[in-house]
């Protein structure tokens, strides 16, 4: 009988260090301990990591205990009795031991709670009941405590903000200096009163190109009063840097009719708050044209020699070919016109181009060629010819006349449906000639 009794206890023992998680359990988000001296149900807090009353749990235990809680706040805790565990005291701290799996818990007197005691143990039995983690297995990064932001956290961050920006606003505009490297403005101080902008440009341009704004202006500010009369100051700006050192050590100083100038470089002032929402953005076709105006500054050619001919000797315009007319009626004469001028220019040189103005009533055609020789050829070939029916002439192109012909929507609209209607009868041309062509070769067979 004593022999049952021991074998009883002895697997009774075993169960219970088997399972040392009984007592805990999980409801699919966290875990949930119940105590059994004081029936309260406690739910770990993930977030802050530490145990909490469960809220179903939370009335019941304060009305059970807010008579004496505030004794318990300062030194005291739970009262549980001898045989649910062992009461213990480490580090000016109370622990608890629960007899059931032999964890330890401190008590936390700030939080008024009891905390697991994670110490090696503790792991052992956690791993034991739950299974080892992989180490050397790449884990997920998680994002570090200083980079979690809460709303509150984004709230107060753009408070923060929203009263650095009052501040900046409230304080006096300042002056501030641009890079050197960046800088391309001078001032100048000490004018004549009576200086001119004639006179102004006369005088930057010694150092340099001056830049100019869209309107193609050349970027040069002279300061007047509020009667509009010249305060003896101006800006200007340069396309480069070295204009402004050049500036510095030629104009600086020197003299005009009795005045000494003073040069150094531009300082601005902001005024009030920047907002980069309200500044005018460059569209990219404007900055191209402003960099192909400055490049155009920049551009230096010899000047043509005596004797050498022009661009536009290479050109010869034919007049009296056509009429406007003409091409409404039959599209494709258009391209018959084309080549026939092509192989009749051939005979006098390389043509590189050919475009007919079919919408001028002078019923033009310009013709280019590789050398000015060959255009000349060209107008003692065609010109006084007679071309379907119509006496043509031949010409140099004078380089000025403008021969293209600006047609209204309706009217384009209207010569491309022609030209669609064309293309469709060529190719219901060309699918006839191919069944008519394979119908002769099978009867061929």
């Amino acid at each position: 009988m004593a022999e049952t009794q021991s074998v009883t206890e002895n697997t009774e023992v075993s169960e219970k260090q088997d399972d040392p998680m009984k007592n805990y359990e999980f409801d699919g988000q966290t875990y949930i301990y119940t105590d059994k001296a004081t029936k309260i149900t406690y739910r770990f807090d993930q977030e802050n990591n530490k145990w909490i009353v469960k809220e179903d749990d939370k009335e019941s235990s304060c009305n059970k205990q807010s008579s004496d809680r505030k004794e318990k706040e300062e030194n005291s805790v739970p009262e549980v009795s001898a045989e649910a565990g062992a009461f213990g005291f480490e580090n000016d701290t109370h622990t608890y031991t629960d007899p059931s799996d032999g964890s330890v818990y401190f008590w936390d007197k700030e939080k008024n709670a009891w905390f697991p005691k994670v110490d090696q143990d503790f792991m052992a039995r956690y791993q034991m009941s739950y299974g080892f983690t992989d180490i050397s297995a790449p884990q997920p990064n998680s994002p570090e405590p200083n980079q979690l932001t809460s709303p509150q956290r984004a709230k107060e961050e753009k408070e923060q903000r929203r009263t650095e920006a009052k501040r900046k606003a409230q304080e006096p505009p300042t002056w501030f200096e641009v890079d050197e490297a960046h800088n391309t403005a001078i001032y100048v101080s000490g004018l004549p009163l009576d200086i001119t902008m004639d006179q102004l440009t006369e005088l930057f341009t010694k150092c340099g190109l001056i830049a100019r704004d869209e309107r193609g202006k050349d970027k040069i500010k002279l300061y007047r009063d509020g009667n509009g009369e010249p305060k003896g100051d101006a800006l200007c700006t340069y396309i480069k840097v070295e204009s402004v050192d050049l500036a510095l050590k030629i104009l600086d100083g020197s003299q005009i009719r009795g005045k000494t100038l003073s040069v150094q470089r531009a300082k601005f002032q902001m005024k009030g708050e920047y907002d980069p929402a309200l500044k005018p953005k460059k569209k990219k076709k404007d900055k191209e044209r402003q960099k192909k105006m400055q490049e155009k500054l920049f551009d230096w050619r010899p000047e043509r020699m005596r004797g050498e001919p022009l661009k536009c000797e290479r050109i010869v315009i034919i007049k009296n070919l056509f009429t406007p007319q003409d091409f409404d009626r039959e599209v494709q004469l258009l391209l018959e016109y084309q080549q026939d001028i092509r192989s009749e220019c051939l005979k006098c040189g390389d043509v590189r181009k050919v475009v007919i103005y079919d919408r001028h009533p002078e019923g033009v055609a310009q013709v280019t060629f590789r050398e000015p020789a060959e255009a000349q050829a060209c107008v003692q070939l065609l010109n006084g010819r007679w071309f379907s029916q119509r006496k043509i002439s031949a010409e140099i192109w004078d380089g000025k006349t403008r021969y293209k012909i600006t047609e209204t929507d309706e009217e384009i609209e209207a010569r491309l449906n022609k030209w669609d209607a064309y293309l469709e009868q060529e190719d219901e041309r060309k699918e006839q000639e191919t069944k008519s062509s394979n119908t002769e070769q099978k009867a061929s067979q």
